[in-house]
């Protein structure tokens, strides 16, 4: 697998084909209607819109069990199907290798694990990750601190939520009702959990456990100390609530949290909020929606976060001039954000007719 790329394209006389590598400097303002110079070409090249992206398949980690973003045709990872991307994503995928004179093409890998997705760019298995990864700037560092990703335009609006049982609706209709005497089920590592233990007040506005906060873990409980040894973001955790299955609040007005999911996906979640091991299930409202409407009127979503936030595709950081050449892709087939989920879930082929109409097909 190749980190070469080439976003340069054909010139418009000769026809002959620049080639660089993604870090190089050559497609800065990829919009910004101007002709670049080919030395050694003959000629100019082609305004940037005729521009190609690449001439080598990327290879993309794709979450597989976010239904409907993400996911996998079988969840079973012994099964062909698994590896068959499906959904929001996988369309708009799709809707980038069509367009004409991009040279876009993916090579889609099933991921089950969740939990640093993001980062896998940075490694030589792979170009690019989604799975309705949300956008934040914490997400593209790696451990040591380091900028290891950066993140496309984003694509799809996320706004988290709670998913309870109908009969559950009146009584969970927003977050202040959430007490210890409720169980909240999440999946570790993403915007859901974090912004749950935000929402309720069990972390500050830096993720830090209130003092008090009693974490289960593999190794045993912990107790937080109210300090930074004891943080919990949507981006990373402190090692030593590595594996957390439960977490007890500091407080009576405050939810108990109930960790689920890591192997299986949401789907350990609804299936512990249907058996009532759980009583609501903290996660992005598109998620608690169509979980909904699967269960035919058993689940309801009954609250929703007011903060808005937007997803996106992640890349290696030194690969610049691909993130350019994509995010004006990726913003020519939403319209600028105009076009996303609600229009894709109307019409599944929204993607594909955007794609069609691209000017820089030459």
């Amino acid at each position: 697998m190749s980190k070469t790329r080439s976003p340069c394209g054909p010139t418009a006389e000769g026809g002959v084909e620049l080639k660089f590598k993604a870090t190089e400097p050559i497609v800065r303002r990829l919009l910004a209607g101007f002709a670049l110079v080919g030395a050694g070409c003959g000629g100019p090249v082609e305004p940037p819109l005729s521009a190609m992206c690449g001439d080598a398949p990327l290879t993309v980690a794709f979450y597989a069990l976010f239904a409907p973003v993400s996911y996998s045709a079988d969840e079973n990872p012994n099964s062909p199907g698994f590896s068959r991307h499906m959904g929001y994503e996988a369309d708009l995928l799709s809707a980038l290798e069509a367009m004409p004179g991009t040279g876009l093409s993916f090579v889609r890998r099933p991921i089950a694990d969740w939990p640093g997705i993001w980062l896998l760019p940075a490694t030589p298995d792979f170009d690019m990750a989604g799975g309705g990864i949300t956008i934040l700037e914490s997400r593209t560092l790696d451990d040591t601190g380091v900028r290891a990703v950066a993140f496309t335009s984003g694509h799809i609006t996320f706004r988290q939520s709670l998913l309870v049982r109908s009969e559950d609706a009146a009584r969970l209709s927003s977050y202040d009702a959430l007490t210890s005497a409720v169980r909240v089920g999440v999946l570790a590592g993403t915007t859901g959990e974090a912004r749950l233990l935000q929402i309720t007040g069990i972390v500050d506005g830096s993720g830090v456990l209130r003092a008090g906060t009693r974490v289960e873990t593999p190794a045993g409980t912990v107790v937080a100390d109210g300090t930074g040894a004891f943080t919990i973001t949507a981006a990373m955790a402190s090692p030593v609530l590595g594996g957390r299955t439960r977490l007890h609040p500091p407080s009576s007005d405050m939810p108990r949290v109930v960790y689920l999911g890591r192997e299986s996906g949401d789907q350990e979640l609804f299936d512990a909020l249907r058996d009532g091991r759980i009583d609501a299930v903290a996660q992005g409202e598109i998620g608690s929606g169509e979980a909904a409407h699967r269960s035919g009127g058993e689940f309801t979503v009954a609250a929703r976060d007011s903060l808005a936030e937007f997803g996106g595709f992640t890349l290696d950081a030194d690969a610049r001039d691909l993130l350019t050449c994509i995010d004006a892709r990726i913003d020519w087939l939403t319209d600028e954000r105009r076009t996303g989920f609600a229009e894709w879930l109307a019409d599944p082929s929204v993607f594909r007719q955007r794609a069609a109409l691209w000017p820089g097909g030459g």
